[in-house]
């Protein structure tokens, strides 16, 4: 299955991919963001987890080496961020396998996994496909597995509003902004759907979302 929306690079525009580490690092508070992330994921060893939308590589390849003994794979739609991603990891001497594949049809039998992750890639979505990744995210953890999501969150606060107010004609960046993303994820069969944390950035807060796959 396909989708008509034209794809959205990284850092928009493909010629800015090269930006996007040093830009993340700058604007994002990326320690602070990712260390916060894999805490939240509570890896443990045997595990195998999937990062959807991995972009260059670094959540992945962070995760492979605090965590040695889960298996990690990751997926992105864009070439070019994926030969970055495996050079990192290759750098850093992570096993990490990189899969190129779109976050709505993931390469993977039906509950393969026991976490998925995907941060900062769900408001590069319209709104249909933010739908069918969930689904196919739902689709390849094992019951009882959980998806750890973290992406832009809608503000609270005054200048936060008027921010969100601002950006509101950008169609992908709505669902975030009017916080659907958890019904988005209860929509698609996801049990115990909450926000668990957000943090602060210099552009807009980011929201960590925990939705899990009934069973297990």
């Amino acid at each position: 299955m396909t989708t008509t929306a034209r794809y959205v690079h990284a850092f928009g525009p493909a010629a800015l991919t090269r930006f996007y580490d040093p830009g993340i690092r700058l604007l994002m508070r990326e320690e602070a963001f990712r260390s916060r992330l894999l805490l939240h994921m509570q890896l443990a060893p045997g595990q195998r987890v999937l990062d959807v939308g991995c972009g260059t590589g670094t959540l992945a390849v962070l995760a492979q080496q605090r965590h040695p003994g889960v298996e990690v794979h990751a997926v992105d739609g864009d070439d070019k961020v994926l030969a970055i991603a495996r050079d990192k990891a290759a750098r850093a001497g992570a096993a990490v396998r990189f899969e190129r594949a779109m976050a709505w049809a993931l390469p993977y039998p039906d509950g393969t996994f026991d976490r998925v992750v995907s941060s900062l890639m769900f408001h590069h979505l319209i709104a249909d496909d933010k739908r069918r990744a969930a689904q196919e995210i739902l689709r390849v953890l094992r019951p009882g597995g959980a998806l750890l999501l973290a992406d832009v969150g809608a503000p609270r606060g005054a200048p936060g509003r008027a921010i969100a107010w601002a950006l509101r004609p950008f169609e992908r960046l709505r669902e975030n902004l009017a916080d659907r993303l958890p019904a988005v994820l209860t929509g698609a069969g996801f049990s115990d759907v909450a926000e668990i944390d957000r943090i602060s950035t210099a552009l807009m807060p980011i929201a960590y979302l925990q939705g899990r796959k009934p069973g297990g």
